[in-house]
């Protein structure tokens, strides 16, 4: 890997960051007349934590790492437009993403005047990882991997992760939003083995947290406080990390539930899909959806919304004809698609 400085925006290296009242006095006990914050009512007429470090502590414990290793942001795609402020410079530098994957990648790259270089995933939805190493120059700064993957579903493997960590000598994103649904699959345990390892997950998904915008990044402390430098002083409201921690500390046997439950449906989902005509192929999925591959996709999407039956048309995307993205909802919302599937003619 490279020095973070040579992989640094210059701008950035010399960055003064923003140095806030909460900054400067870290304890919870005072009389507070330093941030021009009305007095009056508690608790929400203080500034947050600018650093989460009750809220930290806690993922540190659930997560297995060290707390010095943590940055939350306002959901993943804060932490995605961030290594992109950090890491490349606009006009200049460029990033390697596999196609297809989470589309956030490539606006986060164009709103940052950052090229993007895509590098298709094999047929059977596999790294090729002698493209994207072929794909690589002198101004790359970074590979971007989501696994599992968006909309694809699956996981990629290990030894192809590792490989590129090993032989790409910038920034390895590894996009975990769905790693609940894949058990015993993360390589957050491998994050001090691979300084250029960035881990991103959330909340979103399996802790049902979608509507707090809770996202998380995972590296050595060096990029850590690189991401806590440039970001926005207090970018998690006090209410966001008082309901995360109360959710995180309440519902992780609930969660475990969740998950089994979510599992036990993606299967009987794909099973009773494959029975219908129209479905000619449903790919593996190591997440809370199915990539399926129909005869006629717009049709049944449309056929979909008019009974307010929402999915995704992902018929459109590279290496995904004829494929929809469906979620795997409660049993009963289950119940409920396949009852108007089997209307579908």
């Amino acid at each position: 890997m490279r020095a973070l400085t040579q992989l640094l925006r210059t701008n950035i290296q010399n960055l003064k960051p923003y140095s806030s009242a909460r900054d400067e006095y870290t304890g919870e006990e005072g009389v507070f007349l330093d941030a021009n914050e009305n007095p009056f009512n508690e608790p929400y007429n203080r500034y947050p934590d600018p650093y989460q470090r009750k809220l930290k502590a806690i993922i540190a414990e659930l997560k297995e790492v060290d707390a010095t290793q943590i940055f939350l942001g306002n959901g993943s795609d804060e932490a995605i437009d961030l290594v992109y402020r950090a890491f490349c410079e606009p006009g200049v530098d460029n990033v390697v993403s596999i196609d297809p994957t989470y589309g956030m990648y490539q606006v986060a790259a164009e709103t940052n005047d950052v090229k993007v270089k895509k590098v298709k995933l094999t047929s059977g939805f596999e790294l090729d990882v002698a493209a994207l190493l072929d794909a690589v120059d002198a101004n790359t700064k970074m590979l971007w991997i989501c696994s599992p993957n968006n909309p694809t579903g699956n996981c990629f493997r290990e030894a192809d992760v590792e490989t590129l960590l090993r032989k790409f000598d910038g920034i390895v994103v590894l996009d975990e939003a769905y790693i609940d649904f894949a058990p015993g699959r993360s390589m957050l345990g491998k994050l001090n083995n691979f300084p250029n390892l960035v881990v991103m997950q959330t909340f979103s998904k399996a802790w049902g947290m979608a509507g707090i915008r809770l996202g998380m990044a995972f590296a050595q402390p060096d990029i850590i406080k690189i991401l806590s430098r440039i970001k926005y002083p207090y970018n998690l409201n006090i209410l966001t990390q008082k309901k995360a921690m109360e959710l995180i500390s309440q519902n992780k046997e609930k969660t475990e539930q969740w998950i089994k439950l979510l599992l036990d449906e993606r299967m009987k989902l794909a099973s009773e899909l494959k029975k219908l005509p129209f479905v000619q192929h449903i790919y593996p999925s190591d997440a809370n959806f199915l990539l399926v591959r129909t005869t006629e996709p717009k049709r049944i999407y449309n056929f979909l919304v008019d009974k307010k039956i929402i999915i995704r048309d992902r018929s459109t995307v590279t290496l995904c004809e004829g494929c929809l993205r469906i979620t795997v909802g409660s049993p009963e919302e289950n119940r409920i698609l396949m009852n108007a599937l089997h209307l579908f003619v």
